[in-house]
C-alpha cells in the first residue's frame, strides 16, 4: 500500500470535504427548517394536513435517497416547462439538485421525529398550560416544542449522521465531494484501497464530531434531568 499518493492529493481531499460539508449543512437546515410545519401537520386534527405529511413522510422515507436524488437531476430536464421557467436555474446545477435531494429527504425522516416526539409531549404539561390559560400557539412555542426538540436530540443525532453518509451519493451526479475526491485519485493511480480508506478516515472524524457535539447539546439540554449530587 502506498498512502504517498492521498498525501499529494490532499488538497483534493480537502476541496472535497468542504463541499461535503456545505451539502449536509445546508441540506440539514433547509430541511429542519421544512420538517417543522410537517411535524405540526402529522399531528393535525385537520385530516387533509394529517394525509399530506404522512404521505410525504413516507414517499421520501419509503424510497432509495439514489432514486430520489435521479428523478431530480435527470427528471426534471425532461419537462419543457420547467426547463422554460426560474426553477431551471438551480436544477441544471448539480450542486443545487443534490442539496434539494438531501433537503426532501432529511425534512422527511426529520419530520417523523418530531411528530413521535410532539406526541410523547407528557399530558401532564399539557394540563398545566391550559391551568396557566396558555393559548394553543403559546403553549406550543413554549411547551410543546422546546420539550420536543430535546427528546429528539438522540434521534436526530442519528439523522445527521445518516445525512453525512448519504451524502456520498452526490459524487454519481459529477459532483467533487469526499467521495467523488477518492473516485477521481482512484481512476488515476488505480489504489482503490488507499482512496477509499482515506475519504472513510475522514468521514469517520466527521461523524466523531457529531456525535461529540449532540453528546455535549444532550448534556446541556438535558441537564434538570441529570440527579442533584
Amino acid at each position: 500500500m502506498d498512502f504517498k499518493v492521498v498525501l499529494d492529493n490532499l488538497p483534493l481531499y480537502l476541496n472535497g470535504l468542504w463541499m461535503t460539508i456545505q451539502l449536509v449543512i445546508i441540506s440539514l437546515v433547509s430541511g429542519f427548517g421544512f420538517a417543522v410545519p410537517l411535524a405540526l401537520m402529522a399531528v393535525s386534527k385537520i385530516s387533509i394536513l394529517r394525509y399530506l405529511s404522512k404521505f410525504y413522510i413516507y414517499f421520501f422515507r419509503g424510497t432509495p435517497l439514489l432514486i430520489q436524488m435521479f428523478l431530480i437531476y435527470y427528471g426534471m430536464s425532461q419537462f419543457e416547462a420547467i426547463r422554460e421557467s426560474f426553477l431551471w436555474i438551480f436544477l441544471r446545477e448539480a450542486y443545487w439538485c443534490a442539496i434539494i435531494a438531501f433537503g426532501l429527504n432529511t425534512a422527511g425522516y426529520t419530520a417523523e421525529i418530531l411528530r413521535g416526539t410532539i406526541e410523547q409531549t407528557p399530558f401532564g404539561e399539557i394540563e398545566a398550560a391550559k391551568a396557566c390559560g396558555m393559548s394553543k400557539t403559546t403553549m406550543y412555542l413554549r411547551i410543546i416544542m422546546p420539550g420536543t426538540f430535546r427528546r429528539a436530540l438522540p434521534a436526530y443525532g442519528n439523522e445527521v449522521i445518516f445525512m453525512l453518509h448519504g451524502s456520498a451519493l452526490a459524487g454519481v451526479i459529477t459532483i467533487v465531494d469526499l467521495f467523488g475526491a477518492a473516485k477521481i485519485v482512484n481512476s488515476r493511480y488505480f489504489v482503490p484501497f488507499e482512496s477509499f480508506i482515506a475519504a472513510g478516515l475522514f468521514y469517520l472524524c466527521c461523524t466523531f464530531c457529531i456525535v461529540w457535539f449532540f453528546k455535549w447539546a444532550e448534556k446541556h439540554w438535558h441537564v434538570h434531568l441529570r440527579p442533584k449530587t
